[in-house]
């Protein structure tokens, strides 16, 4: 069954029966006697619409009103396309049922309109219809094209809102229930036209998302079809034959019938498509199409513009944009006024930012400069002020702004220098020979090297002085210097009267033209320009005259050209003055005289005008220069008032706003406010309402900056810290994005932003981290076989939130022994018979590690260890050996071969003896038996405590730098490794490749320690020569009583090593700090413990002088209370003290002792293990035996509750190793276990004490995993996960006095008897997934009970799965794009194409649910996937990104994991061009046949889009229906309309030709085409529609309604007739311009206005209740006199009664809290609740 689920009705009915959970009962429900409504059921389908119900039942013994059933749709989703028909997957469920004794494949049988409810099904093949079922399955459609459904047999009416008994249908544009505005009707028709050279035409492009398309072709030619999908891809469909098919996903019906084509698309169209017509006969042919084409474009309102003010209160708008539906993205305007449906949205505004702002220094303006040049000081006023909410400044105390640094008051200006006076370089001398003069260029320089003004004209240097030449002149006339000429003289002269341009608009002259005469009296003139210096270009410009200000210079001025008889004439002084003299006549040809008044410098208000005063030329009367008229003869000014009258109120507008942003789209606003100037003389106005301003009020907001902004960073918010407590880091992205002008935002690539890119991670701070333990791993097994114990190091941890460690043992609670140590069981150990074949020879070699402390005449060894010992030492070292004589045995040193010396000495019995040890007897001794060898290393300790001939790079590291550890565990790190985790099995049992520099650095940090209790260690050596002196007996009498040496195993030291390796480098110092420490007090421990046994020993009465006591002795890391004896340790078989027989070896056992515990007195009480103790209120000690037998001598040590027992000053150890317990209390309840152990195993047995009998139950917290053997037992209070088929024992230990009951339970269920065994266990066999639970056992007494509980948890490793149905689900809702295939263990192929998707499934299953990861060819997968399905599925996105490999999916949990694998085989795409598409034309000679290009994969034809990347063959065109075509009409275009109007007509010709074969057109008789075809016709009328103008009446009175002050309306009419004169419809006259019909004009009867009286006083001083009145009148504004008040309806009439002091009675007034009141207001937005109480002030105004 494909993609939707569907169970029966009757089903569903019987499911919803027996449902217990009812809703509450409505109280109309109660009221009807009918029970509340049940749930909904199940729905009938998973997708495509199905139907669901809920029923109720009646209460009452009478028959209730309605119905007990109710019904609703579900599953409105659409199925996937391969789910397949609902009606046929109900037929096919009968194709395995025979029908009449056969078995047919039934097809349904659909749109019956007599049952469509019925399942009527058609046999395939066959005429046989049969109604296979009455009733066809709840939401099953009625019929194919509609939303209703079947439910219970009958059809019920679906709305395309999927509800029932809905009426909603979907409009012509597709949206349910929706208006008709989103789509327009388009319909139109179109006509061929025949072309010689035109083999092809276009009739129509739809476009993308159209519906109900239809087109109609008439004639002989055929329609084809052009797609091209949004994502560029264009295919061409030929529309062939008849039929229904899919066309780029959309739904095509084509009708080729023999005269005419029809092409029907229901749509929505997924693609552009382009209908095509191909000419194919001689005959015109038409196209009508209709479809409904969707308006693309819409409107669509933006969220709201940044806030106008950051504080304090600002506002903000929104806009609109047109949003393109198809591209999903803003485009221009204009697209969406294209549209008349599409109303742009208004905006609107909102208030945002009301935090008031923090209070800010404020400033006066900078006072002028002290100086203009120099340096000189300004100051300004700086105090601190706050802003309210309405934009009201009040200053605050200055602290207030201390948060910022206070701006300066006082600032140096004008520091640059004063300009200074310039001389240049003098003249030459104007004579040769005497006295002459000689000049210079002095210049004002500003401290740019500009020439300017400024300087001090008393301080200017002289441009002229006299100068002497030294040779003699011969003409004594010229007494007086001689004025000089050009060029210095004029170039004095121009610079001292030349004006520079500045950057101050300036006029500037150019010179004088020459003299308008050659003699007498004439005139000069020059142009004088308005012209400024641009200082960034520096260039001058031109401005209008008007624009400098000052007097200009003179233009024009008189000139002399001297006489005019022609002779040249030496004027004396008094000559000149008389001549010039004669000048007065010339300036009195003009003269100053007033003309007119300038205009009215004010339009109201009181202004003045201006006399103008011009120079006329007396004789012309014309006017001239005003350089020709005597300055000093000019009149006075002369002035007069105008424009008395008062102004009207006018707009009074404010400077615009900083823009709220620099780019983008920013807002500015300004202050308007209706204003009346009362006075200009005092400049005295009043604000008035903004009614009583006639023109428009300008803007209060505009937009500016309206440009996109440069791309900038933008950060995301930051994530997570990725340490919950202690030193972490959180990240954050940044996004590089630009804001556009249309106020989006567009993400970029990072390289188009040019910022350095802002930090994306920081450090995080914490609370410091809880303390912690940190642990090492387990060491390895003590012991090669049997039973023996793992340990491990620990180290508490605390990080600080500033990232640092604290390493502190104290800050963490204390650590349970039962977590640094544990049991550990190997294989049964073999005993040692007789061997029945020869074995090879073996050493008994000792791995331990000897430092001396103290001096000692001799010391015993055994070989296989390291020795760290004092000089003048001697060393016996044996070599004891198995199998091998000992007088075999050889010896070396540092591979060299050693001989019997005086100072060495080598004894048959494989010892050496070394007298008096020195520097040279260090190094490695080698014992060789046979084929095997064994060393013992021997070192030197120096008088500093450093190991002497210590390795070079250990020695530098140590007294140099501390942390020099760090190296030399990374150079070693990987062979420690190595040798720890990879070694062959002698590495593993210790024998580390030259260990020996890791060993001497420990060893060398352990000397080193500080913190040994009880003596200083700085006392090891003070030992001087008397001690040498001393007998043999004191030194051994020393040796068993003092702590001479300190031991310890190798293995230990191989744990440490182990441990630091694997730390993290910024730790190993710590670790190696720590882990010293720790082994330091196990070494003091065994010491004390040594010394202990020997004093016991001796008193005993042991004999100890006659035997060999090594140093050597077992000490285990963590193990604190071993007590044996050295010699029991190290010898093969120990010793009986007191006989010396050799007694064979034996693993521990506790001897257990039956007798009940004796009862010594009321207070004491003694016992042996195996028995319960019940604590008295009167018990004051309790004493536990345990007695352990065995060779090696057990160690006993003691546990409580799993624990290693702390002893104290209650708790105390007893030299018989029992326990006692004195003063117990309620905490020293327990079980208590003796534990005993030695090299061989161990044996532990426990003791129950209770307090006043109450049951006791030992209990374990461990978790116990089980993936192998096939029974596990536990004790009770664990968690055990195991897998099935295994047998699982829990035990129940209890005691208590009376003797407990047990009774044990499953999920708190008690169990029958049949489940228990003896001695409190639970045998739980076979166990399977139904077993899983929680079992508690139960002890209870007459004094008590006490229940503890395990979990048990079944393991299920993962196995494949032949198929899963969510999987196959989620695989078939991706679509039939997407391959699907499920892994195997064995791998499964599947073939797909290059550039697609693929879905491989994980089908495996395991309990609990396995995690799943991806593999390809081995790796962790690196190409483009998704994960689906919790993991379970991988989508490959582009299978092109794997071209060989395999896909594995590793499935694990707890109990194993499984490897399922799956490969891709790509298969290529490849051109064909096989097959030929039709000709190109039925006759003539350009007929071509085309190959048809198809794509394909694998023979089958595919979209040509994938073959895209190959390239295409050639393709060559084959020529086809090359003949003459038959004789047909041509016609040319028709000609122009002979009128534009009243009827006209248009020709064209028509020829009879015929096309050859060789592309010519041959004339024919038009008889030839006659026969063929109708002759087209060659005129027709145009233009018939009658000419016609809009004609208007004259204007009527005006007297029409009032619109204003002294305005009213006047009417004339308006119609339109033929030129004629006849009267037509106005629609004839629509496309010319209409003359008005109505216009403004001056009455004075409009003349009118409201008149109010005072108001009365109001009724009420507060409350609610309070009104007053007043008199309203229409009044005419020049008599004063009421007139009729629809005179004056223009203007709203001012109400006549009001509401007053609505204020509460404590007198509170209603004002606004908000500056933008006056905005609400104008945008109308005083209704909105938000608005109409913040500006209740604004809003309540009339």
């Amino acid at each position: 069954m494909e993609g939707c689920r569907w169970t029966t009705a009757g089903t569903l009915l019987l499911a919803s029966l027996v449902l217990s959970s009812r809703t509450a009962r409505s109280e109309e429900d109660r009221d009807s006697l009918w029970d509340a409504w049940g749930s909904w059921s199940e729905c009938s389908r998973t997708c495509g619409g199905g139907a669901s119900y809920s029923l109720r039942r009646c209460l009452s013994s009478k028959t209730c009103e309605g119905r007990n059933i109710r019904y609703r749709t579900c599953s409105n989703v659409d199925c996937p396309p391969e789910a397949g028909d609902f009606r046929a997957q109900q037929c096919s469920a009968h194709n395995d049922v025979k029908y009449q004794g056969q078995f047919y494949e039934w097809l349904p049988v659909s749109n019956d309109l007599e049952n469509p409810c019925s399942l009527k099904c058609q046999a395939k093949g066959t005429a046989l219809v049969v109604e296979l079922a009455p009733k066809v399955l709840d939401g099953t459609r009625c019929y194919t094209e509609s939303l209703d459904m079947c439910i219970s047999g009958l059809c019920q009416i679906v709305g395309c809102d999927h509800q029932l008994g809905s009426a909603v249908k979907e409009d012509n544009c597709g949206v349910c229930n929706g208006d008709g505005t989103t789509c327009r009707l388009v319909r139109g028709q179109y006509k061929s036209q025949l072309s010689a050279n035109k083999l092809d035409d276009m009739v129509v492009a739809i476009p993308y998302g159209s519906r109900q398309i239809r087109l109609m072709l008439k004639g002989p030619d055929h329609l084809y079809l052009e797609t091209k999908t949004l994502q560029g891809v264009k295919s061409e469909n030929s529309l062939s034959s008849t039929g229904s098919f899919l066309v780029e996903n959309s739904s095509i019906s084509f009708q080729k019938l023999p005269d005419k084509e029809i092409l029907r698309i229901p749509g929505p169209l997924t693609a552009d498509f382009t209908i095509k017509i191909r000419y194919a006969g001689a005959a015109d042919s038409s196209v009508q199409f209709i479809f409904y084409q969707p308006i693309v474009h819409r409107w669509r309102e933006t969220d709201f513009f940044p806030c106008s003010a950051s504080c304090g209160g600002g506002y903000q708008l929104t806009s609109a944009e047109c949003f393109d539906l198809r591209s999903s993205r803003v485009v221009a305007d204009q697209y969406c006024h294209y549209y008349p449906e599409n109303i742009k949205p208004k905006p609107k505004l909102q208030e945002c930012n009301l935090d008031p702002c923090p209070a800010r220094w404020e400033s006066t303006p900078w006072t002028a400069c002290s100086s203009s040049c120099g340096g000189g000081i300004q100051s300004r006023s700086v105090s601190c002020v706050e802003e309210d909410m309405q934009g009201h400044i009040s200053p605050v105390e200055e602290w207030k702004c201390m948060y910022t640094p206070k701006m300066p008051v006082v600032q140096p200006c004008n520091i640059f220098d004063c300009p200074k006076w310039l001389a240049q370089e003098w003249s030459p001398c104007t004579v040769t020979c005497g006295q002459g003069l000689r000049y210079r260029v002095v210049l004002c320089i500003d401290h740019r090297g500009m020439h300017t003004g400024g300087c001090t004209p008393k301080t200017k240097p002289h441009i002229k002085e006299e100068c002497i030449v030294p040779t003699p002149c011969y003409k004594p006339k010229e007494k007086l210097p001689v004025e000089a000429k050009l060029p210095w003289y004029k170039q004095a002269q121009e610079l001292e009267e030349g004006a520079m341009v500045s950057e101050e608009p300036s006029f500037i002259p150019e010179a004088w033209s020459t003299c308008s005469v050659t003699c007498g009296v004439g005139s000069q003139v020059r142009l004088v320009k308005c012209q400024v210096l641009l200082s960034f270009s520096q260039s001058v410009a031109d401005l209008p005259i008007d624009e400098c200000e000052g007097p200009k210079p003179v233009s024009q001025r008189a000139c002399y050209s001297g006489p005019c008889n022609g002779e040249a004439t030496e004027y004396t002084p008094e000559e000149s003055e008389l001549l010039y003299g004669s000048l007065q006549e010339f300036d009195e040809l003009y003269d100053w005289e007033y003309e007119g008044f300038t205009e009215c410098s004010e339009s109201c208000g009181g202004g003045v005008q201006e006399a103008v005063v011009t120079c006329l030329n007396k004789q012309t009367r014309e006017t001239v220069d005003e350089t020709l008229c005597v300055t000093s003869r000019r009149p006075p000014q002369l002035l007069k008032a105008c424009s008395l009258d008062p102004c009207p109120p006018r707009w009074e507008i404010g400077k615009w706003s900083t823009c709220s942003l620099t780019c983008g789209v920013g807002l500015q606003t300004r202050d308007v406010f209706c204003s009346h100037l009362l006075s200009r003389e005092t400049n005295e106005t009043i604000v008035l309402a903004d009614e009583l301003c006639y023109t428009p009020k300008p803007s209060l907001v505009q937009a500016c900056n309206r440009f996109d902004c440069p791309p900038s960073w933008y950060p995301t918010e930051w994530q997570e810290c990725s340490q919950t407590c202690g030193s972490g880091v959180q990240k954050r992205d940044m996004l590089c994005k630009q804001h556009l002008v249309d106020g989006s935002l567009l993400e970029l690539p990072e390289t188009f932003c040019s910022t350095p890119r802002p930090v994306t991670q920081q450090v995080c701070k914490n609370e410091d981290c809880p303390s912690e333990w940190l642990l090492s791993d387990w060491t390895q097994c003590s012991v090669s076989c049997g039973e023996g114990t793992q340990s491990r190091n620990a180290i508490c941890r605390k990080m600080l939130k500033t990232g640092h460690f604290v390493i502190n043992s104290s800050l963490c609670p204390p650590l349970p022994f039962s977590s640094l140590t544990r049991p550990c069981a190997l294989d049964t150990c073999t005993r040692h018979n007789r061997p029945v074949h020869k074995q090879s020879p073996h050493i008994m070699a000792i791995k331990k590690v000897y430092i001396q402390t103290r001096k000692q005449k001799k010391l015993h060894f055994v070989v296989g260890g390291y020795a760290y010992l004092l000089p003048k030492t001697s060393v016996n070292l044996r070599c004891p050996t198995r199998r091998f004589r000992k007088s075999m045995i050889t010896w070396e040193k540092d591979d060299k071969r050693l001989i019997s010396s005086a100072h060495i000495t080598i004894t048959p019995y494989g010892l050496i003896k070394i007298n008096r040890l020195k520097p040279s007897d260090t190094g490695t001794y080698t014992c060789t038996a046979g084929p095997v060898q064994e060393h013992f290393v021997i070192k030197l300790i120096g008088s500093n405590k450093i190991i002497a001939r210590q390795p070079a790079s250990i020695r530098e590291e140590e007294t140099m730098r501390k942390p020099s550890l760090n190296e030399a565990l990374r150079t070693e790190e990987k062979h420690v490794n190595r040798i720890l985790f990879n070694g062959s099995k002698a590495e593993k049992r210790g024998h580390l490749v030259d260990p020996s520099r890791w060993y001497d650095y420990i060893v060398s940090r352990l000397i080193q320690y500080r913190g040994w209790p009880g003596e200083n260690l700085a006392s090891w050596e003070a030992q001087e020569s008397t001690e040498r002196n001393a007998s043999s007996e004191e030194d051994q009498s020393r040796e068993y009583s003092l702590p001479f040496t300190m031991i310890t195993e190798q293995k230990r030291l191989d744990d440490i090593i182990s441990n630091l390796s694997q730390q993290p480098e910024e730790l190993k110092d710590v670790y190696t700090e720590q882990l010293v420490v720790q082994l330091a007090q196990e070494v003091f421990k065994s010491h004390l413990e040594h010394q202990e046994s020997v004093i016991r020993a001796s008193r005993k009465g042991l004999d100890t002088t006659s035997m060999e006591h090594p140093v050597h002795r077992h000490v285990s890391g963590f193990t604190s209370s071993l007590r044996t004896s050295s010699a029991e340790a190290f010898l093969p078989t120990s010793v009986d003290p007191v006989n010396g027989l050799r007694r064979p070896h034996r693993k521990p056992a506790i001897l257990r002792k039956i007798s009940a515990a004796q009862q010594l007195s009321a207070s004491e009480v003694v016992t042996h293990l195996g028995q319960t103790v019940v604590l008295a209120s009167g018990t004051l000690s309790v004493l536990l035996h345990c007695e352990a037998v065995g060779n090696p001598k057990p160690t006993i040590s003691w546990a409580k509750n799993g624990e290693e027992v702390e002893y104290n000053e209650r708790m105390l150890l007893q030299p018989d190793d029992s326990l006692q317990i004195l003063e117990p209390v309620e905490a020293d309840v327990g079980f208590y276990a003796c534990n005993a152990s030695n090299a061989l195993g161990s044996d532990s047995v426990s003791i129950a004490v209770t307090l006043a009998g109450k049951p006791l139950i030992k209990a374990s917290r461990a978790t116990v995993i089980n993936t192998e053997s096939p029974a596990v037992t536990v004790d009770i209070g664990s968690t055990v996960k195991t897998i099935q088929r295994v047998n699982v024992t829990i035990s129940c230990q209890v005691a208590g006095v009376p003797e407990a009951e047990v009774t044990w339970f499953k999920n708190k269920v008690k169990l029958s008897f049949a489940h228990h065994l003896h001695d409190g266990l639970l045998l739980i066999p076979n166990v399977s997934l139904s077993d899983q639970g929680l079992y508690s056992c139960k002890a209870a007494n007459l004094r008590g009970e006490v229940t503890e509980s395990s979990q048990l948890l079944v393991l299920e490793p993962p196995r494949p799965l032949p198929y899963l149905k969510d999987l196959t689900a989620v695989l078939s809702s991706a679509g039939t794009s997407a391959h699907s295939v499920l892994t195997s263990s064995s791998g499964t192929n599947m073939t797909i194409s290059p550039g697609s998707s693929a879905l491989i499934g994980c089908a495996v299953d395991g309990h609990p649910t396995p995690n799943i990861t991806w593999l390809y060819s081995g790796k962790p997968l690196s190409l483009q996937h998704r994960l689906l399905a919790a993991g379970r599925i991988l989508q490959i996105l582009n299978v092109s990104d794997a071209p060989d490999g395999e896909f594995s999916c590793l499935a694990q949990n707890e109990a194993g994991l499984l490897t399922q694998k799956a490969s891709l085989a790509i298969q290529e795409y490849q051109w064909s061009a096989d097959k030929l598409m039709a000709c190109s034309a039925s006759c003539g000679h350009k007929g071509v046949q085309l190959p048809q290009l198809m794509c394909l994969l694998d023979g089958a034809e595919v979209n040509i889009s994938y073959c895209k990347e190959k390239p295409k063959p050639a393709l060559q065109p084959i020529a086809c229906n090359r003949r003459d075509c038959p004789s047909r009409w041509m016609v040319t275009s028709w000609s122009p309309c002979t009128r534009s109007c009243g009827g006209g007509i248009q020709i064209r010709r028509v020829t009879c030709q015929r096309l050859t074969v060789k592309g010519n057109s041959v004339p024919m008789s038009n008889e030839a085409c006659a026969q063929v075809s109708k002759r087209p016709v060659d005129t027709q009328n145009c233009n018939r529609q009658p000419c016609v103008e809009w004609v208007a009446s004259s204007w009527g009175q005006c007297n029409g309604p009032c619109i204003g002050p002294r305005l009213a309306v006047q009417h004339r009419q308006v119609f339109c007739q033929t030129k004629d004169g006849i009267s037509v419809s106005s629609d004839q006259c629509s496309s010319l311009p209409r003359p008005l019909s109505t216009q403004n004009c001056w009455t004075d009867l409009c003349g009118v206005h409201w008149r109010v009286s005072l108001w009365t006083v109001c009724t009420a001083t507060c409350g609610n209740y309070g009104f007053q009145s007043r008199r309203v009148d229409c009044v005419h504004i020049r008599t004063n006199k009421p007139v009729m008040e629809h005179h004056c309806s223009w203007r709203p009439r001012p109400a006549n009664w009001q509401r007053c002091n609505i204020t509460p009675c404590e007198n509170v007034e209603c004002r606004d809290t908000t500056r933008y009141c006056e905005k609400v207001k104008q945008l109308k937005l005083c209704q909105l609740t938000q608005f109409k109480s913040r500006c209740c002030g604004t809003c309540g105004k009339a």
